[in-house]
């Protein structure tokens, strides 16, 4: 029964075949409705024919979290001379002595970061200057100015070179004499201006630049005049002059630090040898804020540094 019937279907559709060889009238009409019904099933009101994209503005995304993922994380030396080259050594490298720099330059800052770190640069004008690490030079040459990367006046100097680790605290000065405390998350640059933190009057320059770790500050000028007071008395800000510091008659600042009052106040010497003197030894250097000072301890370098 299953076949006659099936044998029924199959004749009726090869008459409905032969006749419409037949009638070139029938196929254009055959043709007609195959188009209808494609268009009732695929139309742009159905659910199968409407459009499913839409035309909108691209979203935005972070370019700088693109390509620091894209970086391979990798451990590197930054190494920046005394003349503003900067360069990064592979690996982890605590020896500089075979470390090689032009005839006439020398060896400035160097510190362990990795490829995926931002590098914090501080200029003497006042401004804050941010380099991802993944662009740094190689090692094998002796680098390449700082000042291809930003927009740095020929006359400004490297006052800091870090990397950037984020919640800390700066103690940043001018030459003046003149500074405050300010969060290190405010001082991250998009631009190649870099971006200003410490308001300077010309010829005022920035001098010094402390991570803030303790409740007492020292100072030291280029007269020698060295004065220890408070950290509570220099205000926090985002950007501005801050406040005086020390007193100079003469000359300016030379350098700032700040330190544990309980684990007292330590410097390098210029043989590399640490020097440790207790709150109570340094009473005669303790005072206020803008005082001047007076010399300090015996043994204190001749540089007027910290170290």
């Amino acid at each position: 029964m299953e076949i006659k019937k099936e044998d029924r279907e199959l004749r009726a559709e090869r008459k409905t075949l032969q006749d419409l060889l037949k009638s070139e009238k029938d196929q254009w009409n055959k043709i007609a409705d195959e188009i209808k019904a494609v268009r009732t099933t695929f139309g742009p009101k159905t659910p199968l024919g409407k459009r499913r994209s839409t035309f909108a503005e691209a979203p935005e995304h972070d370019e700088a979290a693109i390509e620091e993922a894209m970086a391979v994380r990798e451990p590197i030396t930054v190494v920046v001379s005394q003349k503003g080259w900067i360069r990064a050594l592979r690996g982890h490298v605590t020896d500089m002595s075979g470390v090689a720099f032009k005839g006439d330059d020398a060896l400035s800052f160097s510190f362990p970061a990795e490829t995926t770190s931002k590098i914090q640069i501080f200029a003497s004008n006042g401004r804050f200057y941010t380099l991802d690490g993944s662009k740094l030079p190689g090692g094998r040459g002796h680098g390449e100015p700082v000042r291809l990367f930003f927009d740095i006046e020929q006359d400004t100097e490297l006052v800091a070179v870090m990397p950037f680790v984020g919640g800390r605290k700066f103690l940043v000065a001018s030459h003046g004499g003149n500074g405050f405390i300010v969060a290190e998350d405010e001082t991250q640059a998009n631009t190649r201006k870099g971006k200003q933190v410490l308001n300077l009057k010309a010829p005022d320059r920035a001098r010094a630049l402390a991570v803030v770790e303790g409740d007492t500050v020292a100072t030291i000028g280029d007269n020698r005049k060295m004065l220890i007071f408070p950290l509570e008395q220099i205000p926090e800000m985002a950007r501005g002059r801050g406040v005086r510091l020390q007193r100079f008659k003469d000359g300016g600042l030379s350098d700032a630090k700040t330190f544990k009052g309980a684990d007292g106040l330590t410097w390098l010497d210029s043989a590399g040898r640490t020097f440790s003197t207790t709150l109570k030894e340094l009473a005669d250097w303790r005072g206020e804020r803008a005082q001047a000072g007076r010399l300090p301890p015996k043994g204190f370098p001749r540089t007027n540094k910290f170290g």
